[in-house]
């Protein structure tokens, strides 16, 4: 397995041996370009007690990662309040509390059976709404085809009246016409969707109030936006319900506008489906992949007990209860509740986004090469910050503000999933030195070399993927690091003149046919 170390930027080059001095002749057996990352456990110690419980023991009874409930448990949380409140971080700066998560596990993990675990007071809380509208809505449908009756008649009344009362008549029934045109009858509320078109999925939102939430344990909602039924990708109900920008469909068959669209994911897939995301045209330089908190635990099949300790049913009704009482409470929230920070909080969270800059660096930072996700690292940090502050506090926690305590722990959560982040998107080749790297090994292979200098391997890369020699130099930084190249120093021929360029002995592995 590489060093922990050795992914936390970009090499660089040992310093060759002096001059006139080659490389030793006995290599050591290389250490593969695609080892793979640590990756953390989840720290479902951070949640209040009544969750970190209900997770752990969903664990224990499933015998999975405690990082699938516990991921699955924060898109619950999101789905509660999300599209009903807002953090506000500091100046103007807000972030609404809807969150994408997904995690990965082969199949055979039970996702399916922690999924409903999780998610089954989300669907009792959305039946009680159900039967809460009820009434609303037949009082409301009454109402407006009564209104519409009205203005019907009226505008008949009017179509034969006579002259003098015609004008008067005309304008009743443009009044009441006008009257029942104001009369909406309220959408029956909705809280969870399947693998739902982009187009179902915006059209859901806007009925109700710009929340929804995409709760799947399969990844087919990829194959949706890849566009399996359009033909093309289609992400922009994606993009902006994640962000919270305004979304405007105008079309020849429906108009539909959603000032604050709030959109929460919370998917369990497995494996090979993260790869295939990552193929998704413009899913990269659209920012889809850049909204995701990634969870790649590491399976239990194989070491699972057969006989578990069943969740206990008080913690059970506890979770249930308060997921029901969150999601209650905020739902008729029209204006989101805005959650405050307290000073200390803030502090923490500048001195957060203080360790994070330097990682976004294009060259030197471990995150350069996904700024596209580090870039909305912090923001994702304060919106798990608020729905850990709402889990402690209920629905009522928008009067409280976020402690520094909450923050630290959200903070725990962020460095957990930059650390799973880092090995989804090392698994879809996103690290343009690692990409860089295999395509000079495929050129030492083609070569047969055993010896051979920068330039000429250069010449021979592709001008597209290697720009320059200095772009060249970290992918052979990591193939040293890996033990499949050496640096060393030629001896000059000549006493006048510059010093020959360093070369590079090449592992017998690869000018033999290895690899």
């Amino acid at each position: 397995m590489d060093s922990p170390d050795l992914w936390v930027g970009l090499p660089t080059m040992e310093e060759p041996p002096g001059e006139g001095e080659r490389a030793p002749e006995v290599w050591e057996e290389p250490i593969p370009l695609t080892g793979r990352r640590e990756r953390p456990p989840f720290p479902a110690h951070v949640f209040p007690t009544w969750l970190r419980e209900f997770v752990a023991a969903v664990a224990e009874e499933t015998q999975t990662p405690v990082d699938l409930a516990g991921s699955v448990a924060l898109a619950v949380l999101a789905t509660a309040a999300g599209g009903r409140s807002v953090v506000h971080v500091r100046g103007n700066w807000r972030e609404p509390t809807n969150l994408f998560t997904v995690v990965a596990l082969p199949p055979g993990n039970r996702k399916s059976a922690v999924f409903s675990l999780l998610t089954n007071p989300l669907y009792e809380a959305e039946k009680q709404l159900k039967a809460a509208m009820k009434p609303v809505i037949v009082e409301a449908e009454l109402t407006a085809r009564l209104a519409k009756e009205a203005a019907d008649k009226a505008a008949a009344k009017a179509a034969s009246a006579d002259g003098d009362k015609r004008d008067d008549m005309v304008a009743t029934a443009v009044g009441l016409a006008q009257t029942a045109d104001t009369l909406t009858v309220p959408a029956e509320p909705i809280l969870l969707a399947d693998d739902s078109t982009p187009e179902t999925v915006t059209s859901l939102m806007a009925e109700q109030g710009g929340r929804l939430s995409v709760m799947s344990d399969e990844g087919g909602i990829f194959d949706i936006i890849a566009g399996r039924y359009s033909g093309s990708p289609n992400m922009e109900v994606f993009l902006k319900g994640h962000a919270g920008g305004r979304l405007r469909v105008n079309r020849q068959t429906r108009r539909e506008y959603i000032d604050a669209p709030a959109l929460t994911m919370g998917l369990a897939v497995q494996p090979d489906v993260l790869l295939d995301i990552g193929k998704i045209k413009g899913a990269k330089g659209r920012g889809l992949l850049g909204r995701f908190l990634y969870s790649l635990p590491v399976s239990t099949v194989g070491e699972r007990k057969v006989i578990t300790d069943p969740v206990p049913e008080q913690t059970a009704a506890t979770y249930t209860a308060n997921v029901i009482d969150l999601t209650l409470a905020l739902a008729e929230w029209t204006d989101p509740a805005v959650i405050q920070l307290t000073p200390g909080a803030d502090t923490a969270l500048i001195a957060y986004q203080e360790r994070v800059e330097p990682w976004l660096k294009a060259r030197s930072g471990k995150l350069g090469h996904i700024t596209d996700w580090a870039g909305k690292l912090v923001g994702a940090t304060a919106r798990m910050a608020a729905l850990l502050h709402l889990a402690e506090h209920g629905g009522n926690g928008y009067a409280l503000p976020v402690t520094e305590d909450t923050v630290r722990a959200a903070i725990e959560l962020g460095d957990y999933y930059t650390a799973h982040a880092l090995a989804v998107f090392d698994a879809m080749g996103a690290d343009p030195v690692v990409s860089r790297a295999r395509s000079v090994m495929e050129a030492l292979k083609e070569n047969r070399w055993d010896d051979v200098s920068r330039r000429d391997v250069f010449t021979v890369l592709s001008r597209t993927e290697v720009p320059c020699v200095a772009d060249l130099e970290p992918a052979l930084a990591l193939l040293e690091d890996h033990g499949y190249v050496r640096s060393y120093q030629p001896e000059r021929t000549g006493k006048r003149g510059r010093p020959p360029a360093p070369r590079l002995q090449i592992h017998p592995r690869l000018w033999q046919g290895g690899g």
